[in-house]
């Protein structure tokens, strides 16, 4: 996972007060940064209804859109575990591991695009790309659509979130039910997102001195905006590669979509929203240890030799994008029936 990091604060003159020193971060935080609204925000051409919601938070659950019957949405993304599985990459069909670790769910809807290589443009076309990928729940589209026919439970949900739809139990809108509850799953009221707020004392001083730390060696040019991150691509290594272990040759990232050599070895700035919940870190999930990862990133991406002091404050502003983590109640899913397609180990 990308994660920048900073080197020093700037001098304050000792004669300077902290209210005086907090003003000056507090505007400069607020010049790159949003805090994350209370409220989902809205897909364009797929606006939400509770009907929608919530046969998206079904589907989101459902195991049988898979071959095998045994993986959902839920089981790479784990909302109980901050939007991830906590595994370098994700178990998938007949145990398969996927290529890359699993982004965090929550908040993706801020995202730019969706996957480390951004080739889902949103939540829809990401939403589609997990059921048909045979390492993942290897089945297909059209099998999901007849297997949701064959439910007899899923008629009616679909009809009440599709109404003007004759035939409402379909591909688009499958997607666009999923989109939608993905996009519930946000995490509102931060430490950070306090702070940006006017909440002044929201923040600890130390968290405070790692966002300076954070801003003024640039780590805000990538990880900024809303999401602190997920909304441009860069390079992993600007100014020295890491090992093979944490870029591995073989994974060209961007350059697999866009087949340009510029973009060898380029991917999606991660959120760090809520990264204290979501190791291990980067495309490869090597790193378990946040502190760990923010000096390689130190080193990789500034050139920057960071001191234990450093590592640790900036470790603990990374702490403050903690937010409220989303309260789902599990859905009660329709039966099988006889005529409902059996699994596929």
């Amino acid at each position: 996972m990308l994660i920048r990091t900073a080197l020093a604060a700037c001098c304050i003159l000792v004669t300077a007060t902290s209210a005086f020193a907090d003003d000056g971060l507090l505007q400069e935080a607020k010049d790159l940064f949003e805090p994350i609204p209370v409220g989902a925000p809205e897909i364009e051409g797929n606006p939400a209804t509770p009907e929608k919601i919530e046969l998206g938070k079904m589907l989101y659950f459902e195991s049988r859109l898979s071959e095998s019957h045994t993986i959902n949405c839920n089981s790479c993304h784990a909302i109980g575990q901050g939007g991830v599985d906590m595994l370098e990459t994700s178990v998938g069909h007949r145990w398969q591991q996927g290529g890359r670790n699993a982004p965090t769910v929550l908040n993706s809807v801020f995202n730019t695009a969706q996957f480390w290589d951004g080739r889902a443009k949103d939540l829809e076309e990401q939403a589609g790309g997990p059921i048909i990928n045979p390492m993942e729940m290897a089945s297909s589209h059209e099998h999901a659509i007849e297997m949701l026919n064959k439910i007899p439970g899923y008629a009616a949900k679909f009809k009440a979130a599709f109404p003007d739809d004759s035939n409402p139990i379909n591909v688009e809108n499958m997607l666009k039910a999923i989109a939608l509850f993905e996009a519930t799953l946000i995490t509102p009221h931060s430490p950070f997102d306090r702070f940006l707020r006017g909440e002044e004392n929201a923040m600890t001083a130390e968290q405070k001195d790692g966002l300076r730390l954070f801003i003024d060696q640039g780590c805000a040019s990538c990880h900024n905006g809303i999401n602190i991150g997920g909304g441009m691509y860069q390079p992993f290594g600007v100014v020295e590669k890491p090992g093979a272990d944490f870029l591995p040759p073989t994974d060209k990232g961007r350059f697999e979509v866009t087949k340009s050599v510029d973009d060898e070895y380029v991917y999606k700035v991660p959120t760090l929203r809520n990264i204290a919940l979501t190791p291990p870190y980067f495309h490869t999930g090597k790193a378990w240890d946040l502190r760990q990862a923010v000096a390689v990133m130190g080193s990789t991406q500034l050139g920057a030799d960071l001191s234990d002091e450093d590592v640790d404050k900036i470790t603990a502003f990374l702490h403050a994008l903690t937010g409220e983590q989303p309260q789902i109640t599990y859905p009660v899913l329709p039966p099988s029936t006889v005529d409902t397609p059996r699994p596929k180990p």
